[in-house]
């Protein structure tokens, strides 16, 4: 068993703090013990290491869709966190969420055994792969998940990759966790950046979708937010792709010093020449991946099942619409990357311009990682969507559902945009569940503006995550209420507490033709199946005009 020094005996490290620098391999941990085994992160770290034959168990408060998964993988999951839960274990491994005086940390302490942060655990399996490292404030999961399924198709070479992703993947042979441990030697990870700890990680690829500012309750502000993206990007030892359509990006890029520029690809859908202008020093050496014709394709299925006068049930809705081209772009890559000088098309199954761009990081990260351009394309085609992404329900009487991640505005405002084009003549109702105090209370304006996109909007109870209410006094989902009367669109904003009386609700206000999308980072995905029941029962309303 290994011991922890005497001088971090009583304190905890810190997220960054590399506490695995002495661990060659995960078989090195001995048995190891997750304290909030059901978080997405941390569940899909536990799946790994159990698959790779480590001996895993662990703990959270409730019980959850992610616990009895573990369990149903045969990993077992004690419901309540105590002191007593500790024993017979080598590593504790925990996560941001967890306080430092929490009941098993204090016994792990106690007992001196090796304290890892969930990003300790994720270096020590990128470091025994060839590696792709998803970074950014919107588009990680639905990046990396683009990526694992081109390398997956990529051929020989990249056959049977790892990753380890936070959400899981839809594939048409269903739904698959979000962690894999493949017999590959690529592995693509979603590099989460609210703590900081994916300044350790040392990739061969490093992606960065965006670096708008997020988690200031960390960082203390925007400029320290992007340092740490630019720190990360310097760890990568072949390449970056970056997003230069995003302005936080670009001030990375702008940050980063000249060999790690001219080692970046930057994808966007404005034109090298206007990206150089807004560039202070220009491209310096990058290379350029050029977006264009981006368009959305109607959804043909909802058109048909109308023009029939015949509504789906919530499996053909589903299968239906994987099966749907939902967006369509042109993408032309450097010619040291594909030597053609192609334009290619690039149809998607899931819609939004946002998509494009993530699809357009992962084509070029693979080609980058030496995937023949054609096969990156014809990979991503096959992309299907990611878990709780623009995640089709199904459809009851006319009513599409869609249940969505977002929990940042700038999501939550592509999100209902992408919406609005794939269906422009809907009447388009959200439930939204806000996600933290801090997050609630800085970006207030942001989010009611974000949300009055949509026609009804009816808030639930607020995800608070890791945070106190205690420490946010006079913040709560009543906060958007009243930023919505003050700006004047009160009338479209509605709040009930109960996430399940306000999905029942909702399906209660709609007609043949609507689509309910319910949105937030927490648990609000649990009222879906309430809808789904709600509009089952509810007669059919009549089509509107």
């Amino acid at each position: 068993m290994s011991k922890m020094t005497e001088t971090t005996q009583h304190v905890r490290p810190l997220p960054a703090d590399d506490a695995l620098a002495d661990i060659s391999t995960i078989h090195d941990l001995g048995r190891v013990y997750f304290c909030g085994i059901g978080g997405s992160g941390m569940s899909v770290l536990a799946q790994m290491l159990h698959q790779d034959g480590v001996e895993v168990t662990g703990s959270d408060r409730v019980d959850s869709a992610y616990t009895q998964h573990l369990r149903e993988d045969g990993i077992p999951v004690i419901i309540g966190q105590s002191a007593e839960n500790i024993h017979d274990v080598d590593t504790v491994v925990w996560s941001s969420a967890i306080p430092a005086d929490a009941p098993e940390m204090t016994a792990a302490l106690a007992q001196g055994l090796r304290l890892a942060h969930r990003s300790d655990i994720l270096a020590v399996l990128l470091k025994s792969h060839r590696s792709i490292a998803v970074a950014g404030t919107h588009g990680k999961t639905t990046t990396s998940s683009m990526i694992a399924t081109i390398l997956s198709t990529a051929g020989e070479q990249f056959a049977d990759p790892s990753f380890a992703i936070g959400g899981s993947l839809k594939t048409s042979h269903g739904t698959i966790p979000g962690g894999y441990v493949g017999k590959g030697e690529w592995m693509v990870a979603e590099a989460d950046e609210s703590d900081g700890s994916f300044e350790k990680y040392r990739p061969a690829i490093a992606v960065i979708t965006n670096a708008e500012g997020d988690h200031l309750d960390h960082y203390g502000d925007v400029p320290t937010y992007r340092k740490a993206f630019v720190e990360f990007a310097a760890h990568a030892t072949q390449g970056v792709v970056l997003c230069a359509d995003d302005e936080g990006a670009r001030e990375v890029f702008a940050a980063s010093s000249d060999a790690v520029a001219t080692r970046t690809v930057l994808y966007s859908t404005q034109t090298s020449s206007e990206i150089a202008r807004v560039l202070p020093g220009g491209l310096r050496g990058a290379r350029f991946v050029q977006i264009s014709q981006a368009h959305e394709i109607a959804a043909q299925a909802e058109e048909d099942s109308d023009a029939a006068g015949v509504s789906e049930t919530a499996a053909q809705g589903v299968a239906a619409e994987a099966n749907e081209v939902a967006e369509s772009f042109d993408i032309q890559l450097p010619h040291d990357l594909d030597a053609t000088d192609s334009v290619r098309t690039v149809d998607l199954h899931i819609p939004g311009i946002h998509n494009a761009r993530n699809a357009s990081a992962a084509i070029t990260a693979c080609v980058l990682a030496g995937v023949d351009a054609s096969a990156a394309v014809q990979g991503v085609g096959a992309f299907l969507g990611a878990a709780r992404r623009f995640d089709f329900q199904g459809e009851v009487n006319g009513v599409r559902l869609y249940n969505d991640y977002a929990h940042h505005p700038t999501e939550v405002s592509v999100l209902l945009e992408a919406m609005r084009r794939r269906f422009p003549h809907r009447t388009l109702r959200v439930l939204f569940q806000p996600h933290t105090y801090s997050r609630t209370k800085i970006y207030t304006r942001e989010l009611v503006d974000a949300l009055k996109k949509a026609d009804d909007i009816v808030l639930s109870h607020l995800f608070a995550a890791r945070e106190e209410s205690s420490d946010f006094p006079g913040i709560s989902s009543q906060t958007l209420i009243d930023m919505a009367n003050s700006e004047g669109v009160g009338e479209r904003f509605s709040l009930i507490d109960d996430m399940r009386e306000a999905g029942r609700t909702l399906a209660e206000r709609s007609s043949h033709g609507d689509v309910i999308v319910t949105v937030g980072g927490g648990d609000i995905n649990r009222a879906d199946p309430v809808i789904l029941e709600a509009l089952e029962s509810s007669a059919p309303k009549g089509r509107e005009a």
